[in-house]
Formats: structure tokens, C-alpha cells, sequence
């Protein structure tokens, strides 16, 4: 699952790199969303580029709220959907049975543009010893990974990150090695260059969504490595420029 991102460009260079823009009144204020380690249990705000606006990117709350109910009331809802992944992650698979995915599936579909993601790697020994890895893609700053969101009755505008089962013997299931409760080996879906487009497009049905997802950026496009430990740590500040920097661990018995 991925709960662990890195986002450094700005919103010009995303701009121009999707050729996309942001309202008037975001560029007078001039914010700027970047984190070089977020935390998704925090439920920061990123830029998003969603299907009902595809020349646009807009700031969503990472954390998926159910589309008929408050979002005023998020931190509580939240606070209680911990044990299923507090809305950071979908699952590919149930978007369209899903009550609260298969709102979305179809008609609020989006971009998530990102840096990178963080997953961690578990050795054997010593038990349950936790490696950070983080992934890029090789030939961008930036990775769009494929995500959907909703829109509460109070307008609050929030997003999930796609995750589909992991390959046997994929650079993913070997390097978040720890299987779910449903015995499963999980990765995000990130897009390449020409399946942007078509994942934003209001002409898809349920085939067309499922033959991208199945069909996404090849892992041999993706890069990967361990960093400092300090990522996982609930006393050490992570969110700093040098936290993507290389680490080796003896510990770890895979070549990446």
C-alpha cells in the first residue's frame, strides 16, 4: 500500500509539464504544495488533476471521504477508518462494486503527479526489520500515478491513490515483500505519457479502465532504492531534502 510520498516540483513546473493550469485565484496566492517525505495519515493537500477538469489541477485533501456524507466531519472519520487505510489507498479491483469507488470510477478519475513514493521492505533478519525503498520513474521527475475522488455535500474535494495486486517475482513484491491481510503483494498504477490522456477521458467503460490499470508504466521504468530509516521514525524530522539519499543495509539481501 502506499502511504509515503515525495512531491518537489512546483505547481509552474507541473503546470507545463501536463499543460495544465490553476485558477486565478490559486496563482495569486501562490501556494505551493511540497513535501519531501508526507505522511498520508496526516492528510496533506496536493496538486491533483481531475477528470471533470483536465486543463486544470487543483488542490485535494489525500484521504478519500465518502461522497454523501459531511467532510467537515473528516478528522473523525478518519481517526475511525485507520484500520482500512484512512481513503489513502483504492483497491483497483473493486472499483466498480466498491459503494464508495464506483461513485467515482467512471466520471471523477484523476491524476495524481508525484516525485516519488516510499514502500518499506521487510528482512528476515533480524525479524521484522523495516527498510525504507523509495521509487521514481527513470526518465521523469515527475510520476502520474492513477487515482479517483469524490466531492462531499460540503465541497470538500478529497482523493485515493489506485493500488492493484503486485506480480509474483515483480520489482514491487520483492521490495514490499510484507503481503497483506488478504495475502497479497500490492503496488500503486502509475500511468505512462500516453495513458494520461485516456485515463482522464469521459469516454471509458469499465473494460477500457481495467485494460490501462492493467496495462500501466512497466516496472522496468521504475527505479528503486533503500534511504535512511529515519523515514519511519516517529521522532525524527523525515520531511527534509536529504531523505531520499542513498543507505545501504547488510540486512537487506536483494540486488536493490
Amino acid at each position: 500500500m502506499c502511504f509515503h510520498t515525495r512531491i518537489v516540483s512546483t505547481a509552474k513546473q507541473l503546470e507545463l509539464h501536463f499543460g495544465v493550469t490553476r485558477s486565478d485565484k490559486l496563482k495569486e496566492e501562490n501556494a505551493e504544495l511540497i513535501y519531501h517525505h508526507a505522511n498520508g495519515y496526516s492528510h496533506q493537500q496536493f496538486w491533483v488533476i481531475p477528470q471533470q477538469r483536465k486543463d486544470h489541477m487543483t488542490p485535494m485533501m489525500w484521504g478519500l471521504l465518502p461522497f454523501n456524507k459531511p467532510g467537515a466531519d473528516h478528522e473523525a472519520y478518519y481517526k475511525k477508518a485507520i484500520p482500512w487505510g484512512a481513503g489513502l489507498n483504492a483497491q483497483a479491483e473493486k472499483l466498480f462494486d466498491h459503494w464508495m469507488y464506483k461513485h467515482s470510477a467512471l466520471t471523477k478519475r484523476c491524476i495524481v503527479p508525484l516525485s516519488g513514493f516510499y514502500e518499506p521492505h521487510t528482512c528476515e533478519k533480524p525479524k521484522n526489520f523495516k527498510v525504507p525503498y523509495y521509487f521514481e520513474q527513470k526518465d521523469s521527475p515527475i510520476i502520474s500515478l492513477a487515482g479517483i475522488y469524490s466531492i462531499t455535500p460540503d465541497k470538500y474535494v478529497t482523493f485515493s491513490i489506485l493500488t492493484k495486486e503486485a506480480s509474483e517475482g515483480s520489482k514491487y513484491a520483492i521490495i514490499h515483500n510484507k503481503k497483506n491481510r488478504d495475502g497479497e503483494h500490492r503496488q500503486v498504477v502509475p500511468l505512462a505519457k500516453d495513458q494520461i490522456d485516456a485515463w482522464l477521458s469521459d469516454d471509458l467503460g469499465e473494460d477500457d479502465v481495467f485494460e490501462i490499470i492493467n496495462n500501466d508504466l512497466p516496472q522496468d521504468q521504475i527505479n528503486a532504492y533503500s534511504v535512511s530509516k529515519d523515514l519511519f521514525s516517529r521522532n525524527i524530522d523525515s520531511n527534509r531534502e536529504d531523505i531520499i539519499d542513498h543507505v545501504e543495509y547488510p540486512q537487506v539481501q536483494i540486488p536493490y
